[in-house]
């Protein structure tokens, strides 16, 4: 399904206080983090989620991958947009990072799909709880820490 088919979830932003370049590189490490380690691989499998694994993911270009998630398109440092599937949803992030001041804003959208019955208990679960936003604002922190702190240079307190 393209992305344009996708409903509008919900969108959130932040003002980083870095540059685009940092915040672009802050988006890759974060989501990397987020979606291919700890728990997260076990419960992409569970999910049953395409893609599965990450791949190429230090390069972050078109087809690159975490659990649940392919790079569809990539405009460094302005623009990634990734998008996956599994049992219950079809769904797209989209990061957008613009110069804000002497900063940057980052703002993600969701975008999602729910066919059928237990798909929209699914998504009850998901975003009916408010646990999608929280997410996300945990994410958009983490991007704009992980930013800063490499706006800073070396030695820098974080």
């Amino acid at each position: 399904m393209p992305l344009e088919e996708l409903p509008p979830v919900d969108e959130h932003s932040l003002v980083v206080g870095a540059p685009p370049p940092a915040v672009w590189t802050g988006v890759l490490e974060v989501l990397g983090s987020a979606f291919g380690t700890g728990t997260s691989p076990a419960l992409a499998r569970l999910l049953g989620c395409e893609p599965s694994a990450t791949t190429a993911w230090g390069r972050a270009g078109v087809g690159s991958t975490v659990p649940g998630f392919r790079v569809v398109a990539a405009r460094p440092p302005r623009l990634l947009v990734l998008a996956g599937r599994h049992r219950f949803a079809r769904y797209a992030i989209v990061a957008r990072v613009e110069p804000c001041g002497s900063g940057s804003r980052l703002g993600l959208e969701t975008r999602a799909a729910f066919p059928g019955l237990r798909s929209a208990a699914y998504r009850l679960a998901v975003i009916g709880t408010g646990g999608h936003v929280l997410v996300t604002r945990r994410l958009l922190r983490q991007v704009a820490r992980a930013a800063e702190r490499a706006a800073a240079g070396p030695g820098a307190a974080g």
